[in-house]
């Protein structure tokens, strides 16, 4: 488009001046001097056009990158300050959130290291063995426990003995400290035996039997644990909807932008002795 510009600024000027020769004051220095001058000005006023377009990529990968930059670039400040402050509060609300998700998880952990525990539910488990699955005989676990009082529980006879028995032991037990050993104790009612006041091994219980209070604390303190992350992951999604937001709207601005400039070419009369010439002109407008 620059070329065609520039090729139709030179026509023109050539063909003013051819046409009108019998006007001229007749000194072909002064004439060509006068033509050229003329086609340099509206060859600069052309670069000038280029010069104030806006990128549409420089655009876009701006905002992309931060939300109201392109705006900036496209000197949309309105727009600019709209994303930015998104943005802020966006990563705002993330951070705190986060931050808000990991102290209860922290909180509820320490819960359930004080009223849960894996020995009492393996207890309760290979006590009940028999009326949990009476096909299984208790003797066939006998590493379950690595110390006399039965307070080491031995992970993988553990896991063997929950899928052994079957039925409403549809989980093992994921190791401790595991984020799904966390989520388990207090999501499944298998392990509702490991806390603290449900009783002893010899309590009766069955999986449509009451879960203790103990139980309930905990699954609210995770729960409420899971909606401060889930706050804050939707304050994630909100940053990058904001980023692609910004760069579309300022790809689309700048190109909106370009569009306002208008170039016109006109034919304007220069006197010049006793005679005149014929010179192209180019006007600029920038339409708000």
């Amino acid at each position: 488009m620059k070329y065609l510009i520039l090729i139709l600024l030179t026509f023109t000027s050539v063909f003013a001046q051819l046409s009108k020769t019998a006007e001229l004051i007749g000194v072909a220095k002064l004439d060509e001097a006068v033509a050229l001058e003329n086609i340099k000005q509206n060859t600069n006023a052309q670069n000038k056009i280029i010069k104030e377009k806006k990128s549409t990529i420089l655009a876009g990968i701006l905002s992309a990158a931060l939300p109201g930059a392109g705006e900036i670039y496209n000197e949309n400040y309105l727009k600019a300050a709209l994303f930015f402050a998104a943005e802020v509060a966006a990563v705002s609300v993330d951070v705190i959130y986060n931050r808000k998700g990991d102290d209860q998880t922290a909180f509820f952990e320490d819960y359930a290291q004080k009223h849960w525990s894996v020995a009492r539910y393996a207890l309760w488990t290979i006590t009940n063995l028999q009326t949990l699955n009476p096909s299984l005989d208790p003797n066939n676990y006998q590493g379950l426990f690595e110390d006399a009082n039965k307070t080491k529980v031995n992970w993988n006879v553990l896991n063997k003995l929950e899928s052994d028995i079957g039925g409403y032991y549809s989980h093992r037990l994921a190791h401790f400290g595991e984020q799904q050993y966390y989520e388990m104790i207090g999501k499944y009612p298998q392990f509702n035996p490991g806390w603290d006041d449900f009783g002893d091994e010899h309590t009766p219980y069955k999986y449509g039997d009451p879960i203790t209070e103990h139980y309930k604390y905990y699954s609210g303190l995770r729960g409420k644990a899971n909606n401060f992350y889930y706050i804050a992951d939707t304050a994630v999604i909100v940053v990058i909807i904001n980023h692609i937001l910004s760069a579309i709207d300022a790809i689309w601005t700048s190109a909106k932008y370009n569009r306002r400039l208008k170039a016109r070419v006109s034919l304007e009369k220069q006197t010049i002795g006793y005679g005149y010439v014929l010179f192209p002109k180019l006007n600029l407008s920038l339409n708000f």
